[in-house]
């Protein structure tokens, strides 16, 4: 990875939403790249984080959290609070003077900033539309959308998804002119680590997702679990923050409701297995999560999910839930297997660290920052390489 010389620590302008993984991932890289002497503007969109949520940032010096109203892209596809956005953070941006700009969605790189631009690939509502439901957004407000991802693509000086996979899963789709990079994220082992001794794990199947996101694929696992032999317990919220009603589950499975970091993590290093059957997943920080926990891991064959963890777990096709139940109950009924599972996903789940992170994250700001060019020279200054 190209390096370049830096004098001092850079003020990164860094925007995020708190409804899924994004917060996790930008608070976590956030306090990392706070430790390494820069300081960094976190801006929320969509509905404000809560008490526990803004937990993760509580006396971590370098970081200032700024809670905004905007609405978040998928919530706004027709583009109207953009007007307002554009607005709103051009002026957070003159406020601070940003050495780089850091954004968690799309159609904000459409702003004018001084600063570059880096647009992190996180998810999108095309791609998650054709995984799901096998084809086109079929309604045309997504057409806005769309175009707007595509817009905010071209403008960004860079773009990074966390997968090869799925950086070719929007390359394919919007045909941006530059290339994207490959920046896996991370996960804070030391947030994993237990704060007393170990406790024994129990013969319990645990899954974590947002229940009314039919990409978690938790359909499958419900109509599983009636053959499966130990407890299911499902942790996440059930109703969408949109206002669409709650999902239904099932008496075969125990419903955990939404839990909070801690008592989520607690449950992982309880858990024997950890399921995530889902049908769209970019990179999934709740699987890395849960095999540093230890879990054995049985996972959908997804594209990004064998890259990531390919010889590491068990894989079943997306919608089968005959297969799933019949491989979470061969970990079930065999020690020794689930004991070697659990060990190469822990081993696994080394690659894809907050240091690893912050350190490509880091060379990638300096790049830019150093104004090494634009698109597929950024891409080879930065590595050609893939760290998955």
């Amino acid at each position: 990875m190209l390096r370049v010389s830096r004098q001092r620590g850079l003020r990164v302008l860094m925007t995020a939403d708190a409804v899924g993984g994004v917060w996790t991932y930008a608070t976590t890289l956030a306090r990392a790249l706070a430790e390494r002497g820069h300081e960094i503007v976190l801006v929320t969109l969509g509905p404000a984080p809560t008490p526990a949520q803004r937990a993760a940032l509580t006396g971590v010096a370098g970081v200032r959290l700024l809670v905004t109203d905007l609405a978040l892209e998928w919530m706004d596809p027709e583009g109207r609070d953009l007007s307002r956005a554009r607005d709103m953070l051009a002026g957070v941006a003159d406020d601070i003077a940003p050495d780089i700009v850091h954004l968690g969605g799309y159609r904000e790189a459409t702003i004018p900033f001084a600063a570059p631009v880096l647009v992190v690939a996180h998810s999108c509502v095309r791609s998650w539309w054709r995984a799901c439901r096998g084809a086109e957004p079929d309604e045309p407000r997504w057409t806005t959308y769309m175009d707007n991802v595509a817009a905010g693509l071209a403008t960004a000086t860079a773009w990074a998804a966390p997968t090869l996979a799925f950086r070719d899963t929007i390359a394919a789709l919007y045909a941006p002119p530059s290339v994207g990079i490959v920046v896996p994220n991370g996960i804070d082992t030391q947030a994993l680590a237990p704060a007393r001794a170990p406790v024994p794990r129990r013969p319990v199947v645990l899954a974590a997702g947002r229940l009314w996101d039919e990409a978690k694929g938790l359909d499958t696992l419900l109509a599983a679990a009636p053959k499966i032999p130990w407890p299911v317990r499902l942790a996440g919220e059930a109703a969408a923050p949109d206002g669409r009603p709650a999902v239904s589950t099932s008496d075969t499975v125990t419903t955990l409701g939404p839990l909070d970091r801690p008592a989520l993590l607690d449950e992982m290093r309880r858990s024997e297995v950890v399921v995530a059957p889902a049908l769209y997943e970019p990179f999934g920080l709740g699987i890395a999560e849960a095999a540093a926990s230890g879990a054995a891991l049985v996972l959908s064959d997804l594209p990004s999910l064998r890259e990531l963890w390919d010889g590491a777990a068990l894989f079943v096709e997306p919608r089968d839930a005959a297969a799933l139940a019949t491989a979470v109950r061969g970990l079930c009924e065999d020690p020794a297997r689930r004991t070697a599972l659990q060990r190469a996903a822990r081993d696994r789940a080394g690659r894809y660290t907050v240091a690893a992170m912050a350190t490509r994250v880091e060379g990638l700001y300096d790049v830019l920052v150093a104004g090494a060019g634009r698109g597929a020279v950024i891409s080879t200054a930065i590595s050609a390489e893939t760290v998955a």
